[in-house]
């Protein structure tokens, strides 16, 4: 039977027993936040890539620590910054943002998982950043966003001077749209990157053909060899919203992916149409995955709630359709995918 959960309303026609869970959760977390032992300690480390550039990440984790209001980009978020981490074994999921992002793209839902006792760890993708698109449009992007992921977990299981404090056999990964991609591949799938030139053959107009367009990628040219994929088998569960160029999943694409997948879609989305993106990974994937419709909504949803400054910076991903609150979204959104972890990596 399909996990699918159509949210006519992200708060109203959701099962009782998940509601139940959910109230519960942001109980939970609420008193965390207010006692000496929800703190959440707050890092940024620079992981060594002999292929590249070092590969700045942000870690989010429990501590015990004092925590002080600090900036975050355009946000601001309350953390205490190198405090010592709290907990053993903590288990850790990794956080790949989408183009254009950064470390810090998520980290309302990276504080959500650290209340929770979960370490979290966000690279900012070489060549895919805010401050970096020079691998935007190309293979390259595809191909070398799964290594970073893994570089950064080895980093973080075999360097990181805290890492006595993880459980290797409780990792999970959160990606959002070419995160999300990013994210099934370090599951096990495997891309057909020809079918990029398929599918604008057929959908010229496709967002994902505009894309590679405008930035004179070769994700179009003709393919003449085919990449070595990197996976990691470490990753036990994973939460996908609005994955992007999934129409490289062809069929038995996602034929190795067996693990739990909450997979998330804005129903209005224009970025990655449902119809050639999440549709495929849906019937692609042999497990079911639990599936969550936010119909009201466009790509950008699952960004954090924009401040005011950013709202005039970046109106394309913070304005939402009319009446929808994306605050609230948020608090539903991020329980959920603390509880999709906790029921898959914790208990």
């Amino acid at each position: 039977m399909s996990a699918l959960r159509q949210y006519e309303h992200w708060s109203c026609h959701i099962p009782v027993r998940l509601m139940r869970l959910l109230s519960l959760l942001v109980s939970v977390l609420a008193s965390l936040a207010t006692s000496a032992l929800g703190t959440v300690g707050f890092q940024q480390l620079s992981v060594p890539d002999a292929a590249s550039n070092p590969i700045s990440v942000f870690l989010w984790y429990p501590s015990n620590d004092p925590a002080t209001s600090q900036q975050l980009g355009g946000f601001m978020q309350t953390v205490s910054v190198d405090g010592h981490v709290l907990g053993r074994p903590l288990p850790l999921v990794l956080i790949s943002h989408g183009t254009g992002g950064g470390s810090g793209s998520h980290y309302d839902t990276a504080l959500a998982l650290a209340q929770a006792g979960f370490v979290v760890a966000a690279p900012t993708h070489t060549g895919d950043n805010y401050q970096d698109q020079s691998y935007a449009g190309n293979r390259i992007n595809l191909t070398d966003r799964p290594r970073q992921a893994k570089l950064v977990l080895d980093y973080m299981l075999t360097i990181w001077p805290a890492r006595d404090h993880l459980d290797r056999s409780r990792i999970g990964m959160f990606g959002f749209s070419l995160g999300g991609f990013t994210t099934l591949v370090e599951s096990g799938g495997r891309p057909d990157l020809s079918r990029m030139l398929e599918l604008c053959s057929k959908r010229s107009g496709a967002p994902e053909c505009t894309f590679v367009k405008q930035h004179r990628g070769d994700q179009l040219d003709r393919v003449t060899r085919v990449p070595t994929w990197v996976h990691d088998e470490r990753v036990k569960a994973a939460v996908v919203a609005a994955p992007a160029v999934s129409y490289l999943f062809g069929p038995g694409s996602l034929e190795a992916v067996n693990i739990p997948i909450q997979l998330w879609r804005a129903g209005q989305d224009e970025q990655v149409p449902d119809e050639w993106n999440t549709a495929i990974v849906r019937r692609e994937l042999r497990r079911p995955p639990e599936e969550h419709i936010v119909p009201s909504a466009g790509h950008f949803v699952f960004l954090p709630p924009c401040t005011d400054s950013l709202v005039k910076q970046a109106p394309q991903i913070c304005t939402d359709s009319a009446g929808f609150d994306r605050v609230a979204f948020h608090r539903t959104f991020n329980a959920a995918v603390v509880e999709f972890f906790t029921r898959n990596l914790i208990r």
